[in-house]
């Protein structure tokens, strides 16, 4: 397993829980690269201890307006954006290739990239940024002791998209309410569609046993297994509401458990 998505309900802790598996996964040896690819939220490279995000990579591949435009004429003339895909695909991708510029990496060795961001009104639509998504996850290659970890926008558009098409597996954050179980449902079906087998839940913000306990019975009900549980940190708290690196400290501890059942 070497390229792992994290998706689900936007504010569910996609992103917290992407620096933790980071930390989880390089403490046991592995290279980590982690790919954000969640388009509206700009606060993922501070949890990395990054005072600014690197370049985006879209701009590697021509930049969101020239791509935009590409589109819109491939379009026009009957083609689709799977097509645009084709025409813009990088060729096959070593981490080590990937220019310095767009591409940061941690005192540690954890190291990220940033497909884009929505930053301004009137910017225009996001799909030049999930061609770029679906074509960099698509030929990124891995050495055997790498792995990716991604960051991918909330909610299920992204399916639509077809960015999870060459994940090992989907990893659906889960927090306590019913907005967060019916996205958890959806991305599940959508996942299926696609041919994903492996889909599982990792429960977030957990204040008791006995909510646990709730959100499991549902999600059983409807055919989706949970691996792991993360409870309600202090820490995290402080630290996204600072804009400081996280750690995490129970909710570390809580991840490892996520670890052991994908790397047993």
């Amino acid at each position: 397993m070497q390229k792992i998505a994290v998706c689900g309900k936007g504010g569910s802790g996609k992103s917290a829980l992407v620096r933790l598996l980071a930390n989880g996964l390089q403490a046991r040896g592995l290279r980590v690269l982690v790919v954000d690819a969640d388009e509206s939220n700009t606060g993922l490279h501070r949890m990395m201890g990054f005072s600014s995000p690197p370049k985006a990579l879209i701009d590697f591949m021509g930049g969101k307006q020239k791509l935009e435009k590409e589109i819109v004429t491939e379009i026009k003339a009957g083609g689709s954006e799977e097509k645009m895909e084709l025409m813009k695909e990088v060729a096959e991708l070593p981490i080590a290739e990937i220019p310095p510029e767009y591409i940061l990496e941690t005192e540690d060795g954890i190291k990220l990239v940033t497909v884009g961001k929505i930053l301004m009104a009137m910017e225009g639509c996001a799909c030049p940024m999930g061609i770029v998504s679906r074509s960099f996850l698509k030929k990124l290659r891995l050495e055997p002791d790498e792995i990716a970890v991604v960051d991918l926008e909330a909610g299920v558009e992204h399916f639509g998209r077809g960015v999870e098409t060459s994940m090992d597996c989907v990893l659906v954050v889960v927090e306590p309410s019913i907005d967060s179980l019916d996205v958890a449902e959806k991305i599940n079906e959508m996942a299926h569609d696609l041919d994903i087998a492996d889909v599982w839940v990792v429960l977030n913000k957990i204040a008791s046993e006995d909510i646990a306990a709730r959100l499991k019975e549902h999600l059983t009900r409807n055919d989706i297994e949970v691996i792991g549980t993360i409870h309600q940190d202090p820490d995290i708290f402080e630290s996204c509401l600072e804009g400081r690196p996280l750690r995490g400290g129970i909710a570390a501890e809580d991840v490892e458990k996520v670890l052991d059942f994908l790397f047993p």
